[in-house]
């Protein structure tokens, strides 16, 4: 059960399944157009290992310097 704050326009009023729907569409004209960004697997490495050092860097009681 989702507790909805605020007036909850645009995409905040939106379904889950509405949201998934609409970003589906914008994927596949991506891909249609041509101009979708196709990850290799080394760029994909790249950004997991840089993702995965940015967190570990977070301090622990959440507050940042």
């Amino acid at each position: 059960m989702q507790v909805q704050k605020g007036r909850g326009r645009g995409f905040a009023s939106m379904s889950p399944e509405k949201k998934r729907e609409i970003a589906s569409k914008g994927g596949k004209a991506a891909h249609s157009l041509g101009t979708a960004h196709k990850w290799t697997s080394e760029e994909a490495q790249a950004a997991g290992r840089k993702g995965g050092s940015i967190s570990r860097r977070r301090p622990k009681n959440g507050i940042q310097a």
